[in-house]
């Protein structure tokens, strides 16, 4: 049956990949055509995990022109008579690895949803072992969190333009193809290679923005989607990076009305003003003199970039500022750290066969938010009129998100960005206080799906929901459509379980400035 199922997608695959070249039918069929060469993956993983190696058109409008390689992987089920079809994965970024997620994935899904689907998994073009992309970027031009300052910004505003000049200089006119749109139509041809008319699909952050434009561009192909930590398409990408500083408030404000309330365990005022003056009066403390945490000497800007994402676990938050008052005092903390283990991103189970370039994850990112939109201002000035601003108006991080970035000395993006407004069947999954993608990027998402059914956590805490946790309100109504594919018939109100799998948390906390670290969603 397989050869005729593939007979059949490759019809369908061209008038999608390349609506205005219908002169590329033939190169286009013999990328649905290849054959993958599937291998072990690496003698330290499991023999069922298997891997191979792909060609996509660099530029789809020119499919006979320039290739590059895609790394795949796969678990196929070990109930064939279950099957349903095949599940592509994607953890988030832009600039993630996603070649281990059917790893990481097989764990997490109960058996009665693992046995339906053949789990695949793929480093986008451009990550990983995909054709890696670098810009030859130092570990200085890797740190993306500019704090504004008046002294500052025309040194902020050099690194920007740095930083657009290397990757130009270092990878010339392929630049502009290291898009979502293109990493999409890399999807389909997947699906095509795999012999399968739709392709089911579960993304995480950046992963939610990029099925989303899949399903935008191939509703047809689309099975059962689920978008777990939504982007919203309306802001992309200028507006995904401003809303962490928008979603941060309210998460600052529930933080010292908890803190205040246990002013026994921490001491750092019982009502929320008191608790909120004792963090201000240690960021100005810090910004007069550098507090010594952990070797590091993190000035009140660096505290603030760091503890953003804090404020969404008030526990976390609290602990975090004990430990920076103590160390501020002159005590020693043991084991301290302003990013803790579990909010370092996703665990992958095995070592990469070759690692990518040092600075693969920041040159993707700025490759994809830079060439998915022209939505970026090319004023200087209007970055630093817009940092003001957002500075008063989101005193936590309202500087940094509006800051000057290296799009603004982008080139022009190859493509127009991707309207997302398609009534296909897709379940979307949030927390209440997500870091990365606040709740009002997933009530975004949700919205401009017009087919979508949401999963909402009341109270949910982290990037991230589903997980191997059988017990969850959430993962139980994922499990029940990716089992069944029926949507829920209303949106669905869950409460957090009380219990997260580190494994599966994608979450990606930015580090201090000091600290070089990959912008994610």
């Amino acid at each position: 049956m397989a050869p005729l199922l593939a007979l059949g997608v490759t019809a369908t695959l061209v008038p999608a990949l390349a609506p205005a070249q219908a002169s590329a039918a033939e190169p286009l069929n013999g990328f649905a055509n290849q054959k993958p060469a599937w291998h072990r993956c690496d003698a330290s993983q499991p023999a069922a995990f298997q891997c191979a190696t792909i060609d996509v058109p660099l530029d789809y409008s020119r499919p006979g022109a320039k290739t590059i390689k895609l790394a795949i992987s796969r678990i196929k089920t070990g109930v064939p008579g279950k099957r349903h079809g095949a599940i592509l994965f994607n953890p988030g970024g832009p600039g993630g690895e996603g070649l281990d997620m059917p790893l990481m994935m097989k764990d997490a899904m109960p058996g009665n949803v693992r046995e339906q689907y053949d789990l695949i998994g793929f480093d986008p073009r451009g990550v990983g072992r995909s054709s890696p992309l670098t810009c030859g970027l130092t570990a200085k031009e890797q740190a993306f969190e500019h704090p504004y300052k008046p002294e500052t910004f025309s040194r902020d505003v050099k690194w920007a333009r740095t930083v657009a000049d290397k990757c130009r200089a270092r990878n010339g006119d392929r630049l502009a193809y290291f898009t979502t749109r293109n990493t999409a139509r890399d999807m389909d041809v997947i699906r095509a290679v795999l012999g399968e008319r739709k392709i089911s699909y579960l993304g995480y952050s950046y992963g939610t923005y990029l099925g989303a434009v899949f399903a935008q561009m191939f509703p047809q192909r689309t099975d059962r989607i689920v978008l777990d930590s939504a982007v919203d398409p309306a802001r992309v990408w200028r507006g995904m990076i401003q809303v962490w500083a928008e979603g941060t408030e309210p998460a600052f404000t529930r933080w010292t009305k908890w803190t205040a309330q246990r002013d026994r365990t921490y001491r750092l005022g019982n009502t929320p003003a008191e608790v909120k003056k004792t963090f201000w009066d240690l960021i100005a403390r810090a910004d007069r003199t550098p507090i010594d945490e952990g070797g590091e000497k993190l000035t009140g800007d660096d505290i603030r970039a760091s503890l953003r994402a804090e404020f969404f676990t008030p526990k976390a938050a609290a602990e975090a500022v004990v430990n920076l008052k103590k160390a501020a005092d002159g005590h020693a903390v043991a084991g301290s750290s302003l990013v803790p283990d579990d909010q370092q991103g996703p665990r992958h189970p095995g070592a990469p066969a070759a690692e990518p370039p040092g600075d693969n994850g920041s040159a993707v990112f700025w490759a994809v938010v830079c060439g998915d939109t022209a939505a970026w201002p090319r004023d200087p000035e209007q970055y630093r009129r817009d940092a003001i601003r957002d500075r008063a108006k989101y005193p936590l991080y309202g500087d940094f998100g509006s800051n000057i970035t290296p799009c603004a000395f982008w080139d022009k993006p190859a493509e127009s960005v991707t309207a997302v407004d398609n009534n296909v069947g897709v379940l979307t999954v949030q927390n209440q206080w997500d870091s990365q993608t606040p709740l009002v990027s997933g009530l975004g998402m949700h919205h401009a799906l017009k087919g979508s059914r949401m999963v909402y956590v009341r109270g949910g805490e982290g990037h991230g929901v589903y997980s191997d946790d059988p017990r969850a309100c959430a993962n139980r109504a994922v499990n029940a459509y990716l089992s069944t594919g029926r949507l829920p018939a209303h949106d669905v109100t869950c409460r957090p379980s009380g219990r997260r799998s580190p494994g599966m948390n994608p979450r990606i906390v930015p580090a201090p400035q000091h600290t070089p670290q990959t912008p994610r969603f």
